[in-house]
């Protein structure tokens, strides 16, 4: 059993890896195979050659006794030692896939060393050329060109892109734009795949002969295949033209999350394909089936990551599987999605997303840089890869050109594209705060490319429910090379002549993330003061329960306690140090790179020393939270939503207005009345006054009626200041009670001194002699006097005697 399971082992290999392999084994006693017509390899007698059973003859190894050559009388001819020898079916495979991925790695060397070419055309476009070219020489010589397998794409070939774009994707540019990055990935795709899938059968309902057979549920299969944009393709083109952070997100977020959509659709219209009948029982099934697909998918994901940021946090003593763990769980939790028709695409950027702040901060700095550069080395050959074989099935396969469905697919997909973007975008710009341009509707509807994805789908049908596949394929592949040769090569001019944004490469400074965090904060408590439960409300709250709870679980050591801020510097630190390390600047270390970073590039065994902190008593602890508590406001406090309709009236609003409206009025007063005299009526000018005066003063005498003048009280402070005049003691003399002496009848105008009043007492609300009825008619008196009779010559001073 175990010789035979050994002699096996190569053949399964081969049944694996066999559609990418074109040679024929040079060996001669190499077991004939032979290809069926679904491209699996076969051996002739039952897939597997067995071993010749043993003859009579033939004894076991160790028991078999040495010949007597001299009984024989002659000796059989002996072969000389082979010193060099062919056995080319014994390395065939591995050979052929070494071959495959170095001439890929050629190609995409060869593209960026010929900078003319790369400025031109894109690098997807030049590997399809390539592909095309490799497959028309294999063809050309007799053999027959592989095509690329849907399980060799999806298995092998898509899982290292998917992990490199979700280890590292930018998550505050993600989540930040979710809303909209679920829209045009739920709602676009559906809308792209119904309207797509109607007119196709339109189409293929007048379309002619050939194309009255195709049903409706194959139309709207076909519309979910070609409706999704390519992950593989938007990466491939915009990391090229090096478009702004937005735009990038939103169209490669879209491209990452209508996996869920693509899936579900395609599953679905697959299965009733094969129904008699399609009840409304179904059509809620499969409704309900999206949602077990895309959240189905995003449960194995953080499962699978929370369980390998657990598993890192024992790792301090074998650094060297670190990476290892990273690469197997986001492997195993895109197989246990796949393993339960869940959405694949969508565990591997959920267990990416969930583990790297945990798996970072407990790995070395060293399998941080493992990871960083293996993923992207793993992804960029998948990748070349894909393209390269999207040439050669293209050579390879089988095709049937139907110029009106062609055509017909292909001009539908540009108008559902752009129909889709251009309504979205009017509803999405409803609710954002950045609306989103002309310009970026139009780049975001250019975007939208197709790729391997929906080659590998259509490839999956099977011929007997479908026998329009080869039309299908045909009409996928012309989209496919349509949007990366024709759109993928104008994007970039295009950029350049609607003067879009491009992205700007920045390094991130610790100043750039403490104002980054300090406008979350304050963004925070704006939105818990009005009550609004909003985007950094909920983000406010996952950080504490991830800091509260989940970091003391997953991240080991004093790193579960250290602020998001000092992880940042130290960061930023570790990347300078390297830096400057790389540039051989050690002699001239900065002051911004401490000693620390510099041991931790080239860490030596002396022991470590910790700079030990002075800890704080209990006592002292608590008298900084109470200095704390009771002098700054309790930020965290719920609130209700401010309404108008609902304020309570606060008991001191009213003496606080009666207070306002009483230095009004005094300033109005003051204003008015800055030279304040007693309100007579003006006869003459002064100068006349004082020269009949100055004539006869002993014939004049004041009005009887002068006992009336109001008493102007004065501040002794400042005398001479017009604002210290206190209006509301100004009384007439007689009032208050007491009749005028014949002293104050003389003098007329008595200044009497400001009482001061006694200490904790207020102006405004003590209630005095100047909030009397006849103080205030006083008041008003003064600041307007009202019209009056015109004297006569000679009023104010009447002759005595008269």
């Amino acid at each position: 059993m175990g010789a035979a399971a050994l002699r096996a082992l190569p053949w399964a290999l081969l049944l694996l890896l066999g559609p990418l392999l074109p040679g024929q084994g040079l060996q001669a006693n190499a077991p004939r195979v032979s290809e069926t017509p679904g491209g699996q390899l076969w051996g002739e007698p039952g897939g597997i050659t067995a071993a010749p059973p043993a003859t009579a003859q033939e004894v076991h190894p160790l028991n078999k006794q040495p010949h007597n050559h001299s009984a024989e009388g002659h000796a059989k001819p002996r072969k000389a030692f082979p010193v060099l020898g062919i056995d080319y079916s014994h390395v065939r495979i591995p050979f052929e896939i070494s071959l495959w991925i170095l001439l890929a790695c050629l190609m995409k060397m060869g593209f960026h060393v010929m900078s003319s070419v790369s400025k031109v055309v894109p690098e997807s476009c030049l590997l399809i050329v390539v592909g095309l070219l490799v497959g028309g020489l294999i063809k050309a010589v007799g053999e027959k060109p592989p095509i690329l397998k849907s399980d060799i794409f999806f298995l092998f070939l898509l899982p290292p892109i998917i992990l490199d774009a979700g280890y590292f994707l930018p998550l505050r540019q993600f989540t930040e734009n979710l809303g909209t990055i679920l829209i045009f990935a739920v709602v676009g795709t559906l809308w792209n795949a119904f309207f797509l899938g109607g007119l196709m059968y339109a189409v293929c309902q007048i379309g002619g002969t050939g194309l009255n057979h195709i049903g409706l549920l194959a139309n709207l299969l076909f519309g979910s295949i070609i409706s999704a944009v390519d992950p593989v393709a938007v990466l491939a083109v915009f990391e090229e033209i090096h478009i702004n952070e937005l735009l990038h997100i939103l169209v490669f977020g879209e491209s990452l999350l209508n996996d869920a959509v693509t899936v579900v659709l395609y599953h679905l219209f697959e299965e009733f394909a094969n129904f008699e009948q399609v009840t409304v029982i179904d059509i809620v099934l499969g409704f309900f089936s999206f949602f077990v697909v895309s959240l189905g998918g995003v449960f194995v994901g953080v499962i699978y990551g929370l369980i390998a940021a657990f598993t890192s946090r024992f790792t301090s003593n074998i650094r060297v599987i670190e990476p290892l763990f990273v690469f197997l769980y986001s492997y195993m939790a895109y197989l246990s999605a796949e393993l339960f028709h869940l959405s694949g695409i969508m565990a591997l950027i959920a267990s990416g997303v969930v583990m790297r702040p945990y798996v970072e901060a407990n790995i070395s700095h060293k399998s941080h840089t493992t990871i960083k550069y293996f993923l992207k080395m793993w992804s960029s050959v998948s990748e070349t890869l894909i393209f390269i074989f999207l040439g050669v099935s293209t050579v390879a396969g089988q095709h049937y050109w139907n110029w009106t469905f062609v055509i017909s697919t292909l001009l539908f997909c540009l108008i559902a594209r752009v129909l889709g973007v251009l309504v979205l975008t009017w509803f999405i710009n409803k609710f954002r705060i950045v609306k989103l341009t002309p310009k970026d509707q139009f780049i975001i509807a250019y975007g939208g490319l197709r790729g391997a994805i929906a080659f590998s789908l259509c490839y999956l049908l099977d011929y007997e429910h479908f026998n329009m596949r080869d039309m299908f394929l045909t009409a996928i592949i012309t989209v496919i090379f349509f949007t990366v040769f024709v759109q993928g090569m104008t994007i970039r001019p295009l950029v350049d002549l609607l003067a879009v944004k491009k992205k700007q490469e920045t390094k991130r400074s610790i100043n750039e993330e403490i104002h980054t965090q300090f406008l979350d904060h304050l963004l925070t408590g704006i939105e818990d003061i009005c009550g609004h439960y909003g985007h950094h409300h909920w983000k406010d709250k996952l950080n504490r329960f991830n800091k509260k709870y989940v970091k003391k679980c997953l991240i080991a050591g004093e790193r579960s306690k250290e602020p998001q801020l000092i992880a940042f510097y130290h960061k930023m630190e570790m990347k300078q140090a390297i830096e400057l390390v790389e540039s051989g600047g050690l002699g001239k270390i900065p002051s911004t790179v401490s000693a620390v970073s510099i041991q931790n590039i080239n860490p030596k065994t002396t022991p470590s020393m910790t700079h030990a902190v002075p800890a704080l008593s209990k006592d002292k602890e608590e008298e900084i939270r109470n200095i704390l508590r009771n002098n700054l406001q309790k930020t965290r406090q719920r609130l209700r939503s401010y309404n108008r309709h609902t304020l309570v009236a606060d008991p001191y609003e009213e003496a606080w207005n009666q207070m306002v409206l009483r230095r009004q009025k005094i300033r109005h007063a003051d204003h008015q009345n800055i030279y304040l005299t007693v309100p007579t009526n003006k006869i003459d000018s002064p100068t006349m006054s004082r020269a009949r005066i100055g004539s006869d003063p002993l014939a004049y005498e004041p009005k009887p009626d002068s006992e009336n003048l109001p008493i102007i009280t004065i501040d002794p402070a400042s005398p001479q200041s017009p604002e210290s005049v206190d209006l509301p003691n100004e009384v007439p003399k007689g009032c208050g009670g007491l009749p005028p002496s014949p002293e104050e009848d003389e003098e007329g105008l008595v200044m009497r001194a400001k009482e001061p009043s006694s200490p904790g007492t207020d102006d405004v609300f003590t209630p005095g002699t100047s909030d009397s009825p006849s103080s205030q008619r006083m008041l008003r008196c003064l600041s307007d006097p009202g019209p009056r009779q015109e004297p006569e010559e000679g009023e104010p001073f009447i002759p005595k005697g008269q």
